[in-house]
């Protein structure tokens, strides 16, 4: 275990599955405002249990600023995918350093894969700038992406993440209960499918 190491833990596949891999001692799951926030959360603190990591849930309701199947807002008209908030991945990096300097946490990792690089803020690009950004500042903390570089199956078989553990995820969109037809469902069972898991 890492102890000056933190991740994003949204409670999703990629981010249990580095979890799971890079064995972090801090977790930290935002509410930012979207639908799915208790199903995330729900899913984090489980994980974290198993994993022992110290975790912490920052509650902020920007819900007003949402757009798309997080929301209950229209997407905007430049969104690349339906699920595409402004900022958000800004927002829960920043909020997540603010809470882990007073912990100090030196790095903080994020759970974006390549797929992700369909929305800027998912992309390899975004993570440098920002890291940079985190490091100038006090505390110097650095944003690392240890999976950008992988799709999900192949994080999931790097990883060694045990089955059992990543049953645990939640992967909807549009609310705390998987809703089957969201792109965050279609993924989770897409992975399942992959691994030769049947459903």
């Amino acid at each position: 275990m890492h102890l000056n190491r933190g991740i994003l833990l949204s409670g999703g596949m990629d981010s249990i599955a580095i979890a799971y891999w890079k064995r972090p001692s801090i977790a930290f799951t935002v509410d930012y405002g979207q639908k799915s926030a208790e199903g995330e959360i729900r899913a984090a603190k489980r994980v974290s249990e198993l994993l022992e990591m110290d975790h912490h849930v920052i509650d902020v309701d920007c819900s007003s600023f949402g757009s798309g199947n997080l929301s209950n807002n229209s997407p905007l008209s430049i969104a690349p995918v339906p699920e595409w908030w402004p900022y958000r991945n800004q927002l829960i990096i920043t909020l997540a350093c603010m809470k882990g300097i007073s912990l100090g946490i030196s790095e903080l990792m994020v759970g974006s894969v390549k797929t992700d690089e369909l929305h800027r803020d998912g992309s390899e690009k975004f993570y440098s700038k920002i890291s940079d950004l985190t490091e100038y500042q006090e505390g110097g903390i650095r944003i690392t992406s240890p999976a950008i570089h992988m799709d999900t199956i192949e994080l999931i078989k790097i990883s060694k993440i045990p089955l059992s553990m990543l049953y645990w995820a939640h992967s909807c969109h549009t609310s705390s209960q998987p809703c089957m037809n969201c792109g965050g469902c279609r993924k989770y069972l897409y992975v399942l499918q992959g691994l030769g898991i049947e459903q």
